[in-house]
């Protein structure tokens, strides 16, 4: 299944239906009357997150969505049906943006969630609702209200807790499919990530979702590259590994080089909490690497782990670190949840 993760689409709501003029005729009844009923009011349209989907593929090869007409009122006083709705099912993670990609109407962030998008119109009244004690056969019906439609944008942006960066052929690919059951594309080539990746990392019972992304280069916010439009799935992420190959000759420029993309970016990556790994150690000989792992640890301002995930050294640290971030993350965001929840204090003078 190919990845996407922004499409545009129109969508429109469902008009009303028209309300009936009609009048009772019956034998044997002396007088009649109006019985036109009211019509149907048109479909919502909705977008809803659901389980099993990871991509916005199918939005490529449909971009019409249509809720359904409001049925018109009848005679013998028979409203007419409402429109059926017209539901978007959307991964987990997945944004709705007006048409400008400026104002944002609804983010989805766990299953099941619902938000409409538009309201069908409203059906129009038959000639039985303007009956009245001075007006005993009206024979005014509206027509129903019109919907509303208009374009919007679907951006997904993967729900994971750890976020793998750094420059292309970086050993990022390689870490996820050592430490999942991943299996993304590896090959010895920049940018051989080409879409995002996910995989689900266990430590005994304990389990976390990591995201892997194409890699960075200088100037992908200004679109060099792949650019930084994959960024987007790692925003939501609680920690940032930052991988840097050990056999590049200046491992505190490539270091650099990241952050500065992640900085201008924006959307809080460059405050995101980060673990910073020296990865492919096995390429490079003891006192070079002691040399490299000393320069990286100077830039980035931390203890810098040493890994490589074709022969296995530092793996289960590295994990093991990503675990007790996420953990320390997640007690965090209990804490001031529960702050915030917390009743006031009565006041006594």
């Amino acid at each position: 299944m190919k990845f996407l993760d922004q499409a545009k689409i129109f969508i429109k709501s469902g008009d009303g239906g028209g309300g009936a003029a009609s009048f009772r005729r019956e034998k044997y009844i002396e007088f009649g009357g109006p019985n036109g009923g009211d019509g149907g009011r048109g479909g919502d349209v909705w977008v809803e997150a659901v389980d099993g989907l990871n991509t916005l593929i199918d939005f490529r090869y449909q971009q019409h969505f249509k809720a359904e007409r409001g049925q018109n009122g009848m005679g013998k006083d028979r409203n007419g049906a409402k429109g059926a709705d017209a539901v978007l099912r959307v991964p987990v993670g997945t944004q709705v943006l007006d048409e400008e990609r400026e104002a944002l109407l609804a983010d989805l962030t766990e299953v099941g969630q619902r938000v409409r998008l538009l309201k069908g119109g409203d059906g129009g009244f038959g000639n039985a609702h303007y009956k009245s004690s001075t007006n005993r056969a009206p024979r005014r019906a509206d027509p129903g209200y019109p919907g509303q439609e208009g374009w919007i944008w679907l951006r997904l942006k993967l729900i994971a807790d750890a976020g793998l960066v750094g420059l292309p052929n970086a050993g990022k690919s390689t870490f996820l499919a050592t430490t999942t059951r991943a299996r993304p594309k590896i090959a010895d080539y920049p940018f051989t990530t080409l879409h995002p990746n996910l995989g689900v990392a266990r430590l005994g019972e304990r389990e976390i979702v990591i995201a892997d992304i194409p890699g960075l280069i200088e100037g992908a916010h200004e679109g060099h590259g792949l650019g930084d439009r994959f960024l987007g799935h790692v925003e939501r992420t609680r920690v940032l590994l930052h991988l840097v190959d050990a056999t590049q000759d200046d491992v505190a420029a490539a270091y650099r080089t990241v952050r500065d993309e992640l900085v201008a970016y924006g959307e809080g990556l460059a405050e995101k909490r980060e673990i910073v790994a020296l990865s492919k150690i096995d390429s490079v000989t003891g006192d070079l690497l002691e040399e490299r792992r000393a320069a990286l640890a100077a830039a980035s301002g931390q203890q810098v782990l040493a890994i490589s995930a074709i022969a296995g050294s530092g793996m289960p640290e590295a994990v093991a670190r990503l675990f007790a971030v996420i953990d320390e993350a997640k007690a965090a965001e209990a804490a001031a949840d529960g702050a915030a929840a917390a009743p006031l204090e009565p006041y006594r003078p």
